[in-house]
């Protein structure tokens, strides 16, 4: 009888010593003061309660919906990782940037040094490397996969590269050459030049490409800043079938490359010329991008992907949509 009170006894106070820790915050030293016990007899009776099944740690997940939709995109498109942020109503520019950041402590995390990272130039990687912090520098090689674009100088895949080695402590080699060449015959000196040709090996075995994902079916669509051409023209590429921009050559739904002019002037890798990276990052954000970013996942560009809530949901509901189709 006596050691069943006993233990009785002891049960409350170890209960007394988990409230007290667990729920009221209070440090072990405080507690053993308090019930007049040593610091060693209360870290016992908090071991010993979590032994028990006396402690049961419950943790909220505010961002559940998130979570299912990174899961979802995992699953239905066969990443490895997604990462979904929050959207923003009413407010691209500041989903962007949500987006731009969740990237940049993406990147910044996964990153090691003797890594190469190659990049696109665009709003989307801009906004990566506006956003990135980092205590320490990277031994890292940042290159362009593409060629540059005269007159966008903060978008420039030439700039990007140049300030995201500087945020990272790498170095930087440059693509000295236009991303539109003015022929096939231009466009193919130009890729055997000696120096151009030395950044694009490197870019084709990079570790991590970071990459935008274009759409040209909507009037402020990317595409067209990287090449303007008449309303006509625009139409007629639309009616053609083309959904996205990706390294600069346009891609059908089923994510091969168009047979169009235009793609054989880029200064550019091809977009199968990533499967060689060890990972490739695709950084989108709108309702724009939401064909295009299927596309891409259709022709197993990427292998990551983030994106804002909305858009990943609307490409969720494609993909779905296409598979009851099929």
């Amino acid at each position: 009888m006596a050691d069943k009170k006993t233990d009785i006894e002891m049960m409350r106070q170890m209960h007394t010593v988990l409230v007290l820790h667990f729920l009221e915050g209070r440090k072990q030293s405080e507690i053993a003061e308090v019930l007049n016990l040593s610091t060693s007899k209360v870290n016992r009776l908090i071991t010993q309660g979590r032994k028990l099944g006396m402690v049961r740690i419950d943790i909220e997940n505010p961002f559940q919906r998130l979570s299912d939709l990174e899961d979802l995109l995992q699953e239905t498109a066969s990443l490895s990782r997604a990462l979904v942020t929050s959207s923003v109503p009413g407010s691209p520019a500041t989903t962007l940037k949500q987006v731009g950041l969740a990237a940049a402590n993406h990147l910044v995390e996964t990153v090691r040094d003797g890594d190469v990272i190659a990049i696109t130039g665009g709003k989307a990687v801009g906004a990566v490397i506006q956003n990135i912090e980092t205590d320490r520098t990277f031994d890292v090689t940042v290159v362009p996969l593409t060629g540059g674009v005269q007159g966008k100088y903060f978008t420039d895949v030439n700039h990007l590269a140049t300030q995201l080695a500087e945020k990272l402590g790498g170095e930087a080699m440059l693509v000295h050459a236009p991303l539109f060449a003015e022929s096939r015959e231009q466009r193919d000196m130009l890729m055997e030049v000696g120096s151009i040709r030395q950044v694009f090996d490197i870019a084709r075995k990079a570790t991590v490409a970071l990459v935008g994902v274009g759409s040209i079916q909507t009037p402020g669509s990317s595409y067209y800043d990287l090449h303007p051409m008449p309303d006509s023209d625009r139409k007629m590429l639309v009616g053609s079938g083309v959904v996205a921009e990706f390294l600069a050559h346009l891609i059908r739904p089923n994510g091969t490359v168009a047979d169009y002019a235009l793609n054989s002037r880029l200064v550019s890798l091809q977009p199968e010329e990533l499967k060689q990276c060890s990972r490739v990052i695709g950084v989108v954000a709108g309702q724009e991008k939401v064909l295009p970013i299927q596309a891409v996942l259709n022709g197993k560009y990427l292998n990551s992907l983030i994106l804002d809530e909305d858009t990943a949901g609307a490409v969720l509901n494609t993909m779905e949509g296409a598979q009851d189709v099929a």
